[in-house]
């Protein structure tokens, strides 16, 4: 396979991204105004509760059996060796270049979490359908690359909408929380941040789920004065809450909408009675598994266009250092591509995965691609980091053009 066929390849998938969210750009600017902020902010809410669960669901349902699940096992494995370098590698970052507190969080999860779903299911099948591939027939080959991704993509979107959503919420968190203590700031801090795009109400943008109430936060503000003039509360009561605290938040991201739908989908997947029930021409259920997979066709397009559209504020208001964006571009397209080679021929030296060059090869990729869009849905849900986003999204997926087409030539070079 030629340099120029690899390029086409892995810049394919990319420019899609960036043609739509040009549109977004477009439909979300003063020429259009009809993607404007309210109309974003709601088609998220409908992507967050509907899309994005109907196809965790639809691909997991259909692809996924317990004897892949079995024979897959180091690919999970994989995964949450990505997000713990990764969240390492960002934590490094965030703290070394000190981004805006608020903006920790986006650092951290934009160098762990990568786009593990439309790009593959796009790049793989091209591969596959080069000539002169390393991993055999075409037919096979996409067919077995199909059914790695989806489980990719399931995996990934279970870590994105646990670990990653816990991030983006803590970062919602301190900063409503700084906006609603407006004593910490100067009357000039105010205005800055007013006409830095910040001083936007809590009480509209913080999902109900995830957030406290106004009423919940002033009982806490009431609460903490007698708390420190009064007596010293017991040390075992305070760990005893926040442990339930934890298991708490735990459980409540184990609910969100996409983490309960992929587990829903594991389990559908995994029992071959209860998949017969909705996968196959036969199916007494078909019709609800084609609803589903019709709901989820529409969470790449409608995030992509959001994207695009927060990107207008971006390119004018954002407060994220160019040094910031550089050493994500860093994180993703250098260190965890070269630590990625690394992990996964050892992992076969050692026995842990099989022969199979596709399978591999995904493997490596999962190190290699751009930040996860479903970045932006949670920037959206808890109305912080929108802009910076933005901008991330649109060098870092500027740049995958070239990287993608490189390391996919490494790769294929190690493999064949």
């Amino acid at each position: 396979m030629g340099l120029w066929s690899l390029f086409l390849v892995a810049s394919a998938p990319i420019m899609q991204v960036l043609l739509i969210g040009l549109l977004g750009a477009y439909l979300a600017s003063g020429y259009s105004n009809t993607l404007h902020a309210t109309a974003r902010k709601d088609m998220n809410k409908i992507v967050f509760t509907a899309f994005t669960p109907s196809l965790m669901f639809a691909s997991l349902s259909k692809t996924v059996t317990l004897q892949e699940i079995i024979s897959w096992w180091f690919m999970p494995v994989n995964l949450g060796i990505i997000f713990l370098i990764g969240g390492i590698l960002g934590w490094i970052v965030a703290k070394i270049l000190k981004p805006p507190r608020h903006l920790e969080g986006l650092v951290m999860a934009t160098c762990s979490s990568g786009n593990l779903g439309n790009l593959m299911l796009i790049i793989i099948p091209a591969v596959c359908s080069e000539k002169g591939n390393p991993f055999g027939d075409q037919a096979m080959c996409s067919a077995r690359g199909l059914s790695y991704v989806s489980f990719s993509m399931a995996l990934g979107g279970f870590y994105i909408w646990t670990y990653t959503y816990s991030l983006i919420k803590k970062d919602g968190k301190v900063f409503h929380g700084n906006q609603s203590e407006p004593h910490r700031f100067t009357s000039n801090e105010a205005n800055a941040m007013k006409e830095g795009g910040q001083g936007v109400s809590t009480t509209q943008n913080i999902l109900p789920v995830t957030a406290k109430s106004e009423e919940e936060v002033a009982e806490t503000q009431l609460g903490t004065p007698l708390l420190n003039s009064g007596s010293v509360p017991d040390k075992g009561m305070n760990i005893w809450n926040k442990m339930k605290e934890s298991l708490h938040n735990l459980v409540e991201e184990l609910l969100a909408p996409p983490t309960l739908a992929a587990i829903i989908g594991f389990i559908v997947g995994a029992v071959p009675w209860l998949k017969s029930l909705f996968v196959g021409s036969s199916a007494p259920l078909k019709v609800v598994q084609d609803s589903i997979k019709l709901l989820g066709d529409g969470t790449i397009p409608c995030i992509t266009l959001i994207l695009g559209g927060n990107l207008t504020r971006g390119i004018r208001k954002s407060s994220i250092k160019p040094m910031v964006i550089f050493a994500i571009v860093c994180v993703r397209y250098v260190i965890l591509p070269s630590i990625g080679i690394a992990i996964v021929q050892a992992a076969y030296e050692l026995g842990f995965v099989t022969y199979d060059p596709l399978y591999r090869y995904v493997l490596m990729i999962q190190f290699t691609v751009p930040p996860a869009m479903n970045i932006a849905t949670m920037n959206q849900l808890f109305d912080v980091g929108q802009e910076e986003s933005s901008v991330i999204f649109l060098w870092t997926y500027l740049i995958a053009a070239i990287a993608l087409t490189f390391w996919s030539a490494v790769f294929m070079w190690i493999l064949s």
